[in-house]
């Protein structure tokens, strides 16, 4: 696993009352999760800066967040639209039969014929279901459902083996 990668874990989605907090789109489950890991890359409008000691706690909003040096309610609604990217070595090893999503990301897709698919560029989530964005001679989404479509996940080959036709 690509232990070297961000990951997107929050979006500042603007300001929280009068003192300086900021409103989460946490991408995390538990969506409290994104205050553990630290420090954050904060990314908005081309620049990036590191942040540790964000706090926060959990309304009935969603995710708030006090960060350091961020004082008023202007400076946080200035933060409106930043990502909160972390290290993917910050996060815990995935459960057994989990995966994070950066982890599939490059990984190859070969049906159950041996036909190389192409390789996975990017994961979408329905809500019903999420589904492998794969890329190859065209795109192709295969709905990530593990033992209909999803057949194994071989981080050794870096395979993705589906139940998939080559023609869909």
């Amino acid at each position: 696993m690509d232990t070297g990668r961000r990951i997107l874990i929050a979006r500042v989605a603007g300001a929280f009352g009068v003192r300086g907090e900021v409103k989460l789109q946490s991408f995390t489950d538990p969506e409290n999760a994104a205050l553990r890991y630290q420090p954050w890359v904060l990314v908005h409008r081309g620049a990036e800066r590191e942040v540790q000691g964000a706090r926060g706690r959990v309304t009935n909003k969603g995710v708030v967040a006090t960060l350091p040096g961020i004082d008023d309610r202007d400076a946080a609604e200035a933060l409106r639209g930043a990502e909160v990217w972390v290290d993917r070595a910050q996060l815990p090893p995935p459960a057994p039969g989990e995966y994070y999503w950066v982890d599939l990301e490059g990984l190859k897709v070969v049906n159950l014929e041996g036909v190389q698919l192409g390789t996975v560029s990017h994961l979408l989530n329905t809500g019903a279901n999420d589904i492998l964005s794969v890329a190859g001679d065209r795109e192709r989404l295969v709905p990530f459902i593990e033992g209909d479509f999803v057949k194994s996940v071989d981080f050794d080959t870096r395979t993705i083996t589906v139940d998939w036709d080559a023609d869909f």
